[in-house]
């Protein structure tokens, strides 16, 4: 176990490890990506060019990203 987070061992391997997705989880990841894609866009068109803008869409990768961390590492 990690003296810094109290993560196991077999949690810090679900981490790392890398996930060959089902064909049910491609399929949702492929949801996932196309509706941050589509609200990217959508912001893209929609929000005036700023940090504020800049710093909407990298959240909303973000969001993928993480979306997808949770897609691959569920059982």
């Amino acid at each position: 176990m990690s003296r810094t987070w109290g993560l196991s061992t077999e949690d810090i391997d679900n981490r790392f490890d890398y996930h060959r997705p089902t064909p049910e989880k491609v399929v949702i990841h492929e949801g996932i990506r196309s509706a941050c894609g589509v609200l990217a866009h959508l912001l893209d068109e929609q929000l005036p060019p700023g940090r504020e803008k800049a710093t909407a869409l990298t959240n909303l990768e973000q969001v993928m990203f993480w979306s997808n961390a949770a897609i691959a590492r569920s059982n």
